[in-house]
């Protein structure tokens, strides 16, 4: 108050004794001495940014916390952020603070009020007698509220430009901080070569050498690119370097997929708490189902089969001739151990079990099997048949190889060879559920459930044309273990291949139950099984990693899981549909609130 008065009384002190100088007038605007931000203003921003800088603090050290970085390694932005924190603390405590306490211990007398209203009075009166030609303060439109007269009619108060609005004026300033503090002023200038073209976002974890970096950089680069927000795709709490160059290309973010548990499953004689990442509702809760009534009955028994991965490239010849020729030479049985010794030479665990050929004119499709150890194998397998290829090109210079995978294989595609042959781990599972179980935990009946299975999964699927799809739902549950263990999801196509049969026994008291699974492709090693939640999905279940005293056995115990699995989903879905509980049971697990409530009703 006391400046003010003293800012505005001046000019007019000066009026009665002397002719005020030319340059008077601008000399005593008040925006020359004033703060860069009005008061409650400067207020509001310290305020934002205090509470911003607290909560992007804490989240940080709780993520350190939840990964196990130790908390005095501090990054430059959460460097940034502690200063901020304390100085807005500094400049809270001082102006709020102090007052405060002045105006505890120091209560000013009745007598200093009077003069304070006095003074209030004064003031007004000289501000309604002020004849500025120039609007008040820094263009603010507060004529109406200081109560200004305009004696001028040449100047307009209505082409003032208005004041930025303090909420708008605060949330530009806090998101700029945000922004400045997570990238940096060196981060800025990346982020516009990469939108202008001028630096290539794929080479951005080369040049900096920082994955988490390269991954924000070119996160903000496309949100301006595209003029759409990511807001929603979280960043934070991934480990990007454990992707770099063997899981995921041009990163800006990651997924969240709900992990549930099933089980315990009795399988084998052991009991599995099995993951599975899904984001259908009711899928987790009726497996965990099939799980319970396989367990009281039991348990269920599975056998491995076969256990080879495949690849087909595909040969050209300049007549039928010669491809029948070579094609003789691959399946004689007395050639096989060169072929092997070839085949086998690039890996440990690759051993090559068997080749078959098939022609079409003069083009030769070559499939080999071969074992692969706890790897899934793709990889390995095309390792021994590029060697195989550049033997046989001595021999057969006018062999043309077209492509390693000649989709004979056949690799994330329905097809017959891989439903008749097998393909990675060919597995069958079998249980037999009590009648009481039956009754009791699936809530149907044992003639139900065999007529049903006849029904749909074999005559229905029949007359679909199905390839491999004789099952309820056997998909649902490979995709959800496939996810959660870091298999590849697309392998699913023909993993999912599976015939379930259902007949009663026992005089029709017990219903026998079985899935036969032919071509069940999974790793233990490699891929994303070695990332950090999938890894730990596989150690839930027993399997992480390669298994050092018998090579490949995590693998095949991992396929007998899936294949419990499916044993499981597919008993308690086809008991659902045997009792017709399937609709209710999903409005009432697949719905949002609202309509669970009505179910549940």
């Amino acid at each position: 108050m006391d400046a003010r008065s003293r800012t505005s009384m001046t000019p007019a002190a000066e009026g009665k004794h002397s002719q005020p100088h030319p340059h008077a007038e601008e000399a005593a605007k008040p925006s020359d001495v004033s703060l860069p931000l009005p008061l409650h203003v400067a207020n509001v921003f310290v305020f934002t940014l205090f509470f911003s800088v607290v909560y992007y603090l804490l989240s940080r050290w709780r993520e350190k916390i939840r990964t196990s970085t130790p908390l005095h390694l501090i990054s430059p932005a959460e460097m940034t952020a502690v200063v901020a924190l304390l100085a807005s603390f500094i400049y809270l405590v001082g102006f709020f603070g102090v007052d405060f306490v002045h105006s505890l211990l120091l209560r000013p007398a009745t007598d200093v009020w009077a003069e304070d209203k006095e003074e209030e009075e004064a003031e007004s009166i000289i501000l309604a007698e002020d004849t500025r030609k120039v609007p008040c303060g820094q263009a603010l439109d507060c004529v109406a509220d200081m109560g200004l007269v305009n004696s001028n009619p040449s100047i307009s108060f209505e082409k003032v430009k208005p004041v930025v609005p303090v909420a708008e004026f605060i949330k530009e300033k806090v998101i700029e901080a945000v922004k400045e503090l997570e990238l940096g002023g060196e981060d800025e200038e990346i982020i516009k070569s990469v939108v202008s073209g001028a630096v290539p976002s794929y080479s951005l974890e080369s040049k900096l050498g920082d994955c988490r970096r390269a991954v924000a950089i070119r996160r903000e680069a496309l949100q301006r690119i595209t003029g759409k927000s990511l807001s929603g795709l979280p960043i934070e709490g991934f480990n990007y370097d454990s992707i770099l160059g063997q899981c995921c290309e041009l990163p800006v973010g990651y997924v969240q997929i709900p992990v549930g548990v099933v089980g315990p499953l009795l399988l084998d004689g052991r009991e599995y708490t099995i993951p599975m990442a899904t984001t259908e509702g009711c899928l987790v809760a009726s497996t965990n189902r099939g799980c319970k009534a396989i367990t009281m009955s039991g348990g269920a028994s599975s056998a491995l089969m076969k256990d080879g991965m495949t690849r087909a490239p595909v040969v050209r010849f300049g007549s039928a001739m010669r491809a029948a020729e070579l094609k003789h030479l691959l399946e004689n049985p007395d050639n096989f151990e060169n072929l092997a010794a070839v085949f086998n030479k690039s890996s440990r665990f690759g051993r090559l079990q068997s080749i078959k050929c098939a022609i079409a004119g003069k083009n030769l499709y070559i499939r080999f099997t071969c074992s692969t150890g706890d790897a899934m194998g793709m990889n390995m397998v095309s390792k021994g048949v590029q060697n195989v290829l550049d033997y046989l090109q001595k021999d057969f210079p006018d062999m043309d190889v077209l492509g390693i995978s000649g989709n004979f294989c056949s690799d994330k595609k329905p097809a017959a060879v891989n439903w008749i042959e097998g393909r990675g781990k060919s597995v069958v599972c079998e249980a037999v559920i009590k009648g009481d179980v039956v009754r009791k935990v699936l809530k149907t009946s044992v003639q139900s459930l065999a007529e049903l299975n006849m029904l749909k999964n074999l005559t229905g699927s029949a007359m679909a044309g199905a390839l491999g799809g004789f099952n309820a739902h056997a998909s649902n549950i490979v995709s959800a273990v496939y996810i959660a263990t870091g298999q590849d999801p697309a392998q699913n196509i023909e993993s999912s291949h599976c015939i379930t049969m259902m007949e009663p026994i026992n005089d029709g008291k017990d219903l026998h139950v079985s899935v036969t699974m032919p071509s069940i492709e999974v790793g233990t090693v490699g891929g994303g099984t070695q990332l950090a939640s999938q890894s730990a999905c596989l150690n839930l279940l027993g399997v992480k990693g390669a298994n050092k005293e018998s090579p490949g056995d995590n693998a095949r115990r991992l396929a007998r899981i899936v294949a419990g699995s499916v044993l499981a989903g597919e008993l308690s879905v086809m008991s659902a549909l045997a009792a017709g509980h399937l609709v209710n049971s999903h409005m009432k697990y697949n719905r949002a609130g609202k309509d669970a409530s009505k179910a549940s009703s």
